[in-house]
């Protein structure tokens, strides 16, 4: 399961995006801003061929929900949501609220299908290992079994709609691997709600696009290269369809440490408390959904491209999978991505 080391959120490959905006673009009608947030940055171009935008408001609003899931979700804050139920070695249920107990019912049916490789409470193993600060520390077999107890989604309950339990008190959630999609459905939700019917919003590389820029061309975006000593473009990927489409990338080719002559990669299984050993290097995932493509895109790249296609088979996710072999790049699709004839990967 990846994280990150930024105040909040998703890591490494959240940025494998990079939006492309140049071409046939109208600056008198396509609008833009853009700004910092949970440790990275975001844009959003948009415009509405139903009402005149006030853009200024519209970002204020965005700021202001950016700001509010920052207090809910960020691991990287002591006074979160998440982090002051993380604090409490209570095992009675505690208030957290519909919001986050509604995430993580999402996320635990998507761990369930990858075989428990990917689960929210790997947080102490991610810790063990030093991927927070800037130092690798491989841990002992004792103490990765030590953490490993401290592990395991069965370990967290539900009890009701706004209460999560703790079966062992030093149990603690990462919602790293899920923020930044969530972030990008929330403020798609708030363009929606507004009628603005043509916008692409990117956060950290995480994005969802609708509708087409304003002279009908295509909302246009590029997949980075996944090597970790360079910033290249990949592939182009042309969106071309009216409805919403999320598009996010989970990689380990940017979060990772060199260590006696071997890479250990930020993305832990947790079944083992170890690195993925694979060759996946990268997994980008397309869906209405801007959360579903993120949970998936992690689950997706720990288990890696032989069992990740069998698993996206079977969910119908629309996945691309990326394995370096040296210097070359292999590309795997699901079976759905396959059948997506509006995104077309060149």
């Amino acid at each position: 399961m990846k994280t990150n080391n930024f105040p909040f959120l998703k890591g490494a490959a959240g940025f494998a995006l990079i939006l492309l905006l140049t071409g046939c673009e109208q600056p008198k009608t396509l609008q833009k801003f853009e700004g910092y947030t949970q440790g990275t940055t975001y844009h959003i171009s948009f415009w509405s061929s139903q009402k005149n935008v006030d853009a200024i408001a519209l970002q204020q609003a965005v700021d202001g929900e950016l700001k509010r899931l920052d207090e809910q979700l960020s691991n990287y804050r002591d006074d979160s949501a998440i982090e002051k139920f993380n604090a409490t070695h209570s095992t009675e249920p505690q208030e957290i609220g519909a919001e986050i107990v509604t995430l993580i019912a999402r996320t635990r049916v998507v761990s369930e299908a990858s075989r428990g490789c990917y689960d929210l409470t790997i947080k102490p193993l991610f810790d063990l290992w030093g991927f927070k600060g800037e130092t690798l520390t491989p841990p002992s077999p004792e103490a990765l079994k030590t953490a490993l107890s401290q592990v395991g989604f069965n370990q967290l309950e539900t009890p009701d709609a706004t209460h999560l339990r703790k079966r062992i008190p030093n149990l603690k959630v990462d919602l790293s691997s899920v923020g930044q999609g969530y972030s990008v459905g929330q403020i798609a939700g708030i363009f929606d709600a507004q009628g603005i019917d043509n916008y692409l919003i990117e956060i950290g590389g995480e994005l969802q696009t609708r509708g087409k820029k304003p002279d009908n061309s295509t909302w246009r975006v590029a997949l980075e290269k996944p090597l970790s000593g360079e910033r290249s473009m990949h592939k182009i990927i042309t969106v071309d369809r009216a409805e919403p489409l999320a598009v996010t990338t989970s990689g380990t080719y940017r979060h990772f440490f060199d260590a006696d002559g071997k890479r250990y990669s930020h993305i832990l299984d947790a079944k083992t408390g170890e690195p993925i050993q694979h060759e996946t290097v990268s997994v980008t995932v397309f869906d209405n959904d801007a959360t579903t493509a993120e949970i998936w895109d992690t689950a997706l790249l720990c288990l890696g491209r032989e069992a990740g296609i069998e698993v996206a088979n079977q969910a119908g996710i629309a996945a691309l999978f990326i394995e370096q072999q040296g210097d070359t790049f292999n590309e795997f699709n699901s079976t759905a991505l396959d059948a997506l004839k509006t995104v077309i990967i060149k």
